[in-house]
């Protein structure tokens, strides 16, 4: 939250200064860039594929159509198909990869389905392809940055898990 400040000339007449420009905190103290990893067994599948910007970070949704699957992110050397393991290109300074436990019915090869971000700190999102019911996605980042990963119930029987990839440390 925005908070203006006030400066208060002195009685001898003095100028005021300018206000100071208001920043936004953005705490990551809990956050970091190690894996992040849960482990749940559902039959949910994959829906959709969601991003978004934020002050402080910017956010992947999975959307599920189950209770919430297993999954595991974490930053990589490279991004690589499932399946085949055939490395996909990227242009951002890291990458995080996302397997959940959940199978899509997405038909894409690895790689073949990018989508350029251009945001603050995610730069594209890969569909790195769905293989014996799982599902891995790529995220390139600006740099290995913060991230937090955590799971919401619903709309109506559904879940989602969502990737906050921090600004700045």
């Amino acid at each position: 939250m925005a908070a203006a400040m006030l400066v208060v000339a002195s009685a001898a007449g003095a100028a005021p200064a300018p206000a100071a420009q208001a920043t936004v905190a953005c705490p990551t103290v809990y956050w970091g860039s190690l894996a992040k990893a849960s482990s749940l067994s559902t039959q949910s599948a994959v829906e959709n594929l969601r991003t978004g910007r934020h002050d402080c970070f910017d956010r992947l949704v999975i959307d599920l159509s189950g209770p919430a699957a297993s999954y595991s992110v974490k930053y990589v050397n490279k991004l690589t198909g499932i399946g085949s393991g055939l490395p996909v290109a990227t242009t951002g300074g890291a990458n995080l990869e996302i397997l959940v436990h959940a199978s899509a019915d997405q038909g894409f090869n690895p790689g073949t389905q990018v989508k350029n971000l251009g945001y603050t700190t995610m730069r594209q999102l890969m569909w790195l392809g769905s293989f014996e019911g799982q599902t891995k996605v790529g995220l390139s980042t600006r740099a290995r940055l913060p991230m937090r990963v955590f799971t919401l119930a619903g709309p109506e029987g559904g879940s989602r898990l969502v990737i906050d990839v921090a600004h700045h440390w």
